[in-house]
């Protein structure tokens, strides 16, 4: 039988790539979204992937959810966070409301899926929990104090949750992407967007793709031996 896995944040950019690398490996794959119900369409038609709304910064919402895929699918064996935002600014300016969305939904929503999903898969003595943190939650970034700080505290959940998990074969790991290629790095400024490829000794921006087979690695059935580990793929702009 299949693996059952949810990816938040899923019916675009790095998150698109999760999933249908995931649904290639052979792996039933549901994708959570939390905003365009039109682009989500598009996505599913286009790839075939179920995708489901609701806010990864509700805690009851998650819960809901993985007990609905659970009843239509089948245990939950794969949970993927990847669902972020950001709010930027520099902290004269960043209001608390931009403060508290970031972490709520970035952090948080780990932390929620983590909690709906865990139990299940630690009775089962299987899981696989992959957290998408970021290459400025390792070295920061000028004016994403609130960024730098949920991405930063997925690193450290990331390890915390592991040590509970590791005996019973639940796996939790996290990957730091760099600058990838997606439409949110596409809105950066041509100018500083080149200035940033300029410090990444690989020369170039990643591919979603390039993020989404670590992923399907890190979730694999072979890989029960690697549980805490950040996994780094940013062409060597920062070695952490």
């Amino acid at each position: 039988m299949a693996r059952v896995a949810i990816v938040t944040g899923g019916t675009r950019g790095i998150g698109e790539a999760i999933c249908l690398a995931l649904q290639e490996a052979g792996v039933t794959v549901i994708a959570n979204y939390g905003g365009d119900d039109k682009k989500a369409a598009e996505f599913t038609a286009r790839t075939g992937i179920e995708a489901i709304k609701w806010n990864v910064a509700d805690h009851q919402a998650c819960l809901d959810a993985v007990a609905k895929v659970e009843a239509e699918h089948g245990q939950v064996d794969i949970i993927v966070n990847n669902a972020g935002i950001t709010r930027d600014g520099t902290l004269l300016k960043m209001t608390y409301e931009m403060w508290r969305e970031v972490i709520d939904v970035n952090l948080g929503g780990c932390f929620n899926m983590a909690k709906a999903a865990f139990p299940g898969m630690r009775k089962r003595g299987f899981g696989r929990i992959v957290n998408i943190g970021s290459i400025n939650g390792q070295a920061g970034q000028y004016g994403q104090v609130n960024y730098a700080a949920a991405k930063s505290g997925i690193h450290g959940f990331t390890k915390a949750l592991a040590q509970e998990g590791a005996k019973f074969n639940v796996t939790v790991n996290a990957i730091a992407p760099g600058y990838i290629d997606t439409d949110m790095v596409a809105a950066v400024p041509a100018d500083v967007l080149e200035k940033i490829v300029a410090k990444i000794p690989a020369g170039r921006l990643g591919q979603a793709s390039e993020i989404a087979r670590g992923v399907v690695f890190l979730t694999g059935d072979t890989a029960g031996f690697v549980t805490g580990s950040t996994l780094s793929i940013n062409g060597g702009q920062h070695m952490y």
